[in-house]
């Protein structure tokens, strides 16, 4: 399954909302993206349709091997994408949110490059 831009970005904030809490509920994901409950309760159920999110009967919310594993690949573009423009003199605000949708289309062969190219 293919999964769209918006469905990357909450599985990125769920891996950043677990790294600072145990729990993570759709509340905190609302709170966190600025999206209504009715929009993030759908979101959840597409996901955990996709077999990204598991949703236990108290309402916690976590990642699954697959949705894992897509979460840190994206969070690790965003941070990479960041830094690199960071570094070519953006502002740190301004590279955030050109990383943040940079992210999402940039190819994988692309994006070695520039965290070969980083590494060097």
């Amino acid at each position: 399954m293919h999964i769209q831009e918006s469905g990357e970005m909450y599985l990125e904030t769920i891996l950043i909302l677990s790294k600072k809490r145990a729990n993570v509920r759709a509340i905190d994901i609302s709170e966190e993206m600025g999206y209504s409950k009715p929009s993030v309760s759908r979101a959840m159920g597409l996901l955990r349709s996709g077999g990204y999110v598991a949703v236990d009967k108290d309402g916690f919310i976590t990642l699954t091997p697959s949705g894992q594993a897509l979460a840190e690949k994206i969070y690790e573009r965003h941070t990479l994408l960041t830094r690199a423009l960071v570094s070519l003199g953006v502002e740190e605000r301004i590279a955030a949110e050109d990383a943040c949708r940079m992210e999402h289309t940039i190819s994988d062969e692309s994006f070695a490059a520039i965290k070969r190219h980083l590494s060097t």
